[in-house]
C-alpha cells in the first residue's frame, strides 16, 4: 500500500507540474470575469472589454447567429448581441470559448480523440441545460450549467497527456468492466480526473459552481459542494451522456434506483429524466457549433 500510495503522490507531483504549463485564460476572458461579478454591470461595460479582442469578438458574433441560437435577426454587432442574449450568457460564451481555446492539442489527446472529448463534454452541457429547464431554472441563467457541462471533464486531459498507455488501460477497463473512468482511474493512479479538474479550476480561478462541477461531478454527496442543486443537475446530465452513442469506449450503464434517486432531488421522475434522451440528441446536433468555431478560430 506504502508503494502505491509513492506512485500515486510522483503522478500527481508530474500532473501538476504539466497543469502549471497549461496556458492561462486570455486577459480578456479573465477581465470578462472581474466585470461581470460587478452587480452594476451593463452591456455597454461588457461590450468595453470584449471588443478589445476581435479574434473573441469574431467567436461571439459567429455563435449568435448561429443554430445554436437559433435567432431570427442576424446580430452584427456585439453590444447587440449583449443586450440580446444577456450578460450573463455572452460571460460563459466567452469563457467557453477561452477554455476551448486553450485545449486544442491532439496530441494530448491519446486514448480518445479531441472531438469525442468535446462531443462527450458538449452532450452533457446540452443535457445539464435542457434538466436545468425542467426543473424551473429561468432562461437567463441555464446558460452556466451548458458551461458547468461543457467543461467537467477537463481533469482527464493532463491524466490522458501524462499517462497515454496507462490511460489506454483505464479506458478500456470501463467497457470490459462496465465500470465508470473515474474508478478504473482510481485503480490505475490512485488519482482520478475530479481530483485533477480541481488542480485546474484552482489555476484558473473558477467560480464556484464550476469549480464543484471538476472536482464533484461523479461525487454529488460530498459535504464539500455548496450548491447540491447545481451539481445534481450535472451528474445527472452526465450520466445521460455515458448512455447516448457518442463515443464506444465511453457508455456505461446506470441502475434505474441511482437515476432516479438523484432525480428526485430535484423533483424530477424518472419518466421525465428519460424523455430527455430525444431532444438532447436533437440539441447535440446544434451545439456542435462550438466545435466548429473554435477549430476555426
Amino acid at each position: 500500500m506504502k508503494g502505491k500510495d509513492k506512485t500515486a503522490e510522483q503522478r500527481l507531483k508530474m500532473i501538476n507540474r504539466y497543469i502549471s504549463k497549461m496556458p492561462s485564460l486570455s486577459t480578456t476572458v479573465t477581465k470578462v470575469m472581474e466585470t461581470c461579478n460587478n452587480p452594476a454591470v451593463s452591456p455597454n461595460d461588457l461590450n468595453r472589454v470584449i471588443s478589445l479582442d476581435p479574434v473573441l469578438t469574431g467567436q461571439v458574433i459567429k455563435l449568435v447567429n448561429s443554430a445554436y441560437y437559433a435567432l431570427v435577426n442576424e446580430v452584427t454587432s456585439l453590444i447587440r448581441a449583449i443586450i440580446m442574449l444577456g450578460i450573463n450568457t455572452i460571460k460563459n460564451l466567452a469563457l467557453s470559448l477561452s477554455v476551448m481555446g486553450v485545449i486544442k492539442d491532439r496530441d494530448a489527446f491519446r486514448a480518445f480523440t479531441i472531438d469525442e472529448f468535446w462531443s462527450h463534454s458538449i452532450c452533457v452541457g446540452v443535457s445539464a441545460k435542457l434538466i436545468a429547464a425542467a426543473t424551473g431554472v429561468p432562461a437567463n441563467e441555464s446558460e452556466e450549467f451548458f458551461v458547468a457541462g461543457l467543461l467537467h471533464d477537463l481533469g482527464k486531459i493532463p491524466l490522458n497527456s501524462c499517462y497515454p498507455a496507462d490511460y489506454q488501460a483505464a479506458v478500456k477497463a470501463v467497457k470490459t468492466e462496465n465500470i465508470p473512468l473515474y474508478v478504473a482511474e482510481q485503480n490505475l493512479f490512485g488519482v482520478n480526473h475530479c481530483q485533477v479538474g480541481g488542480i485546474i479550476a484552482e489555476k484558473w480561478t473558477l467560480n464556484l459552481n464550476l469549480a464543484d462541477t471538476l472536482n464533484y461531478h461523479h461525487f454529488p454527496d460530498d459535504p464539500g459542494i455548496e450548491n447540491k442543486k447545481f451539481l445534481t443537475i450535472i451528474t445527472l446530465a452526465d450520466m445521460i451522456a455515458h448512455m447516448l452513442p457518442i463515443a464506444d469506449w465511453n457508455r456505461i450503464s446506470f441502475t434505474g434506483s441511482a437515476i432516479e434517486n438523484l432525480a428526485g432531488r430535484i423533483d424530477i421522475d424518472l419518466d421525465t429524466f428519460k424523455e430527455l434522451k430525444a431532444p438532447v440528441t436533437a440539441e447535440l446536433e446544434k451545439a456542435r457549433t462550438f466545435l466548429q468555431v473554435t477549430a476555426q478560430g
